[in-house]
């Protein structure tokens, strides 16, 4: 395997199993919410893995979205605002400021009535 076949390959193997936790949020979302989120996460941690990857950017083992983020926006600066998270929190509908207000609507609203705290 050369060089180029190799790093084709990994970057691959990063967006395929990005795109199966994709997958697993769609599936998951409409009784599993928060695991749904979960999903997301993930998904969204591997294809900038992929994209460092790619781009032959060594990174440590991390969750980190926002050290990934970063990471990224320094091999494209174009890629700052949009990888910017309070940007994408602001931008969600009902503006709602923090992931964790943003997370805690959404799961308010998928909450079955029994599991409601106001019965």
């Amino acid at each position: 395997m050369t060089p180029n076949e190799w790093l084709l390959d990994e970057t691959r193997g990063w967006i395929e199993r990005a795109q199966g936790d994709l997958r697993a949020a769609e599936i998951c979302a409409p009784e599993l919410p928060a695991t749904a989120l979960f999903h997301c996460q993930q998904a969204a941690e591997k294809y900038l893995k992929a994209y460092l990857t790619w781009n032959q950017k060594v990174f440590r083992k991390t969750h980190e979205l926002r050290e990934l983020a970063a990471a990224c926006a320094l091999i494209d600066p174009s890629l700052k605002s949009t990888l910017d998270p309070t940007r994408l929190y602001r931008s969600t509908p009902g503006n709602f400021g923090t992931r964790e207000r943003l997370m805690s609507r959404t799961l308010r609203k998928r909450r079955p009535a029994a599991l409601s705290r106001n019965k």
